[in-house]
């Protein structure tokens, strides 16, 4: 009975032990390549399909919008109607300014009979000289209190016409900048429109690169919806003055040619090569990693170890990313899958070729 019971402690001893670690701790293969060296850089930038020329839109006279006709995104003819003015106070200032013209007309009218009347009269020297020119006087006055209540009239009527806000030529509304029932002033803006004819694409460049862009300076455009397609462009304007909020530089791309189907609105790619002093490192955009916002990629050190190594990097390219400080040329880095590494792990570091690859005896 014994050798039974003792049977039983070792087996309840047995399932209370823990579970042996596993045995497999073979270094974990990682494809590795050095940073890249050069000097031409061709750096990507993303922006927006816009007319060349965008004219803001805007009543001349004040008023209360009663109604808009038309809304982003609308093409329009030139001379089509897009918003109106309340006209009910531009109607009775023209019937006013009509009712001052009729009677300048009828004074001028008065004056003139008069003149006529006293040209006999001098003639016999019935009246002197000096009552003729009194009334040749009021005669000349009245002739210019008309032709001022005519100009009048003419203002007046102008003024109910600007009361509907025309555009001026063919194009496409890019954006509107008032509400129905809104009071706006002589001038404000109500819409901008696209006009028809050139397009360019404005992208916005940090200040710290700026320097390296000319006017004139040749460039690549490429559509989202063409992708593969590669268009000649040229830098076209430079603000000269950065953005406010976002400290950015707007550049403004002029397309070589003509691009059918390219719309204003649509998303496009700047590919822009600059000159750097001294050449600068890329790496992968793959290989690329971060925490808390701060850059890092994985660097496996001589005895096949990942340590995390923090960089400062530039403006990203098309598929690599410019590393201004943390690597050296001859640094073998992680190029892809770095968010299943940790830092101090063994790794069997292999190229793309799947050659074994030792860090600190170069490629």
């Amino acid at each position: 009975m014994k050798p039974v019971i003792a049977l039983c402690a070792l087996s309840l001893l047995a399932a209370c032990a823990p579970a042996p670690e596993p045995t497999d701790t073979a270094p974990r293969p990682v494809l590795v390549t050095q940073p890249a060296s050069s000097q031409a850089l061709r750096e990507v930038y993303s922006g927006e399909v816009r007319a060349r020329y965008e004219p803001a839109l805007g009543f001349r006279v004040p008023g209360k919008i009663t109604r808009l006709r038309v809304d982003v995104g609308d093409s329009v003819r030139a001379g089509q109607p897009l918003a109106e003015l309340s006209d009910d106070d531009f109607l009775l200032q023209r019937k006013a300014a009509e009712a001052r013209l009729a009677a300048a007309r009828a004074d001028r009218d008065l004056a003139q009979s008069e003149l006529e009347r006293f040209q006999p009269l001098l003639g016999r020297q019935v009246i002197s000289q000096s009552q003729y020119d009194a009334v040749e006087s009021r005669s000349r006055a009245a002739e210019a209190v008309l032709e001022q209540a005519q100009a009048d009239v003419r203002v007046a009527r102008n003024q109910a016409g600007y009361a509907t806000l025309r555009a001026d030529q063919d194009g496409v509304i890019a954006a509107r900048q008032a509400e129905e029932g809104q009071v706006v002033s002589a001038g404000q803006v109500v819409f901008v429109l696209a006009t028809e004819g050139e397009r360019e694409v404005r992208i916005h460049v940090p200040e710290n690169d700026v320097a390296r862009v000319k006017v004139q300076q040749p460039v690549e455009v490429s559509l989202w919806t063409r992708p593969e397609a590669r268009y000649p462009a040229h830098v076209r304007q430079v603000a000269p003055v950065a953005d406010r909020a976002s400290r950015t530089y707007e550049l403004r791309i002029a397309l070589d040619q003509a691009v059918p189907g390219i719309e204003v609105g649509q998303s496009a790619r700047v590919f822009l090569s600059s000159q750097r002093e001294g050449g600068t490192m890329t790496v992968p955009l793959s290989a690329l990693s971060a925490e808390r916002d701060q850059p890092f990629v994985w660097r496996v050190t001589p005895e096949q170890v990942l340590e995390q190594v923090f960089v400062a990097v530039g403006p990203y390219l098309d598929d690599r990313v410019p590393v201004l400080s943390g690597l050296a040329a001859d640094d073998w880095i992680v190029a892809a899958g770095g968010h299943l590494l940790v830092a101090g792990q063994a790794v069997r570091a292999v190229d793309r070729n799947n050659r074994t690859v030792t860090p600190g005896h170069g490629e």
